[in-house]
């Protein structure tokens, strides 16, 4: 797959289930972080990934299968942010539609996250996942701050970035 042109990719994708859509992503996501294409040519390549990411959504089970999707799709995001630039003119390279999107997703308060981790050994091992997973889904935060123009959003994800530490 490393070789197959976009369109070849893109209609692989199309009819591609579980781990076809895992490999396609992952073959995608290359050719985004390679430096010899042209910076619109990666951009493509990396919605294309993308694409692959969120087709995984069709089939996947339970949570944490939903909560790999975001982490996947938030980090690429602010890959493409940090290395590409963001553009506001669409939603994947928009620093403030993946803040909202990242909010979005989060089940907790950083009050919340905070106060449970706090005694995370001697919680059950579900409530430990969710913290983790929260953890995971903040992980692009610190990077994300800098593009957010000052504001209530800008300031909750500076407060989820510090609550980030004390997750397990």
């Amino acid at each position: 797959m490393s070789t197959w042109t976009l369109d070849q990719l893109q209609t692989y994708i199309h009819d591609a289930r579980g781990q076809q859509l895992e490999t396609a992503r992952v073959a995608a996501q290359g050719h985004a972080y390679n430096s010899s294409h042209p910076q619109e040519a990666r951009r493509q390549w990396a919605k294309l990934s993308l694409l692959a990411n969120r087709r995984m959504l069709d089939d996947a089970e339970g949570p944490s299968a939903r909560v790999r999707v975001a982490q996947q799709d938030f980090m690429l995001r602010m890959w493409v942010i940090n290395r590409l630039g963001p553009d506001r003119t669409d939603h994947d390279w928009s620093p403030e539609a993946l803040a909202s999107d990242t909010l979005d997703t989060l089940t907790f308060t950083p009050a919340q996250a905070a106060g449970l981790a706090g005694g995370w050994r001697d919680l059950p091992i579900e409530r430990i996942r969710e913290l983790r997973w929260h953890r995971n889904l903040t992980a692009h935060l610190e990077s994300l701050v800098g593009y957010l123009a000052p504001g209530p959003v800008r300031e909750q994800l500076a407060v989820w970035n510090a609550t980030r530490s004390l997750l397990p």
